[in-house]
């Protein structure tokens, strides 16, 4: 696997793959497997729609994505791909687009599983109610994510249950 670090306003991601396909985005503060190859080139055409992202909170990413992960995790975040910049839709919501309207919360397992946050957008997924729900990094990431598309949620909503 090759890795490249890239700096973003969340702080320095690595970005890590077979050099063509993404296979995991990794949060700031995450050091690089010793097995990995640096490569300050990598991946520059992912490091420019990320930064087009950020310029702009509303870029749509076309990027090749190899995610490791069961066939159900794969079709989750085959379908998170699909929930377009400035928009949330609940874990329900992902469960019923995949077929398995009783799976939520194994969706809320496969979404937090995302080895590649950001690219394939686990943050758009917020609970029925609004509330952020969990995630993969640090919730203030997702809030400062969802913020930035200004996409609609609830961040202070108490979860009764």
């Amino acid at each position: 696997m090759i890795w490249v670090g890239h700096d973003t306003p969340l702080g320095r991601i690595l970005l890590v793959g077979d050099g063509t396909a993404i296979a995991r985005l990794d949060w700031p503060g995450t050091a690089p497997d010793p097995t990995w190859t640096e490569d300050p080139n990598a991946f520059a055409e992912a490091r420019r729609q990320i930064d087009a992202y950020w310029n702009d909170g509303h870029s749509a990413f076309d990027l090749p994505l190899r995610p490791k992960g069961t066939p159900f995790q794969r079709r989750v975040w085959h379908a998170l791909q699909a929930i377009p910049p400035g928009q949330t839709v609940s874990y329900a919501h992902i469960a019923a687009a995949i077929c398995q309207p009783r799976g939520t919360q194994a969706v809320g397992q496969a979404n937090g599983a995302n080895p590649i946050p950001i690219l394939i957008p686990c943050h758009r997924v917020v609970a029925a109610d609004g509330s952020l729900g969990g995630f993969s990094g640090d919730l203030s990431d997702k809030r400062r994510l969802l913020a930035h598309e200004r996409a609609p949620h609830q961040t202070d909503t108490p979860r009764l249950i």
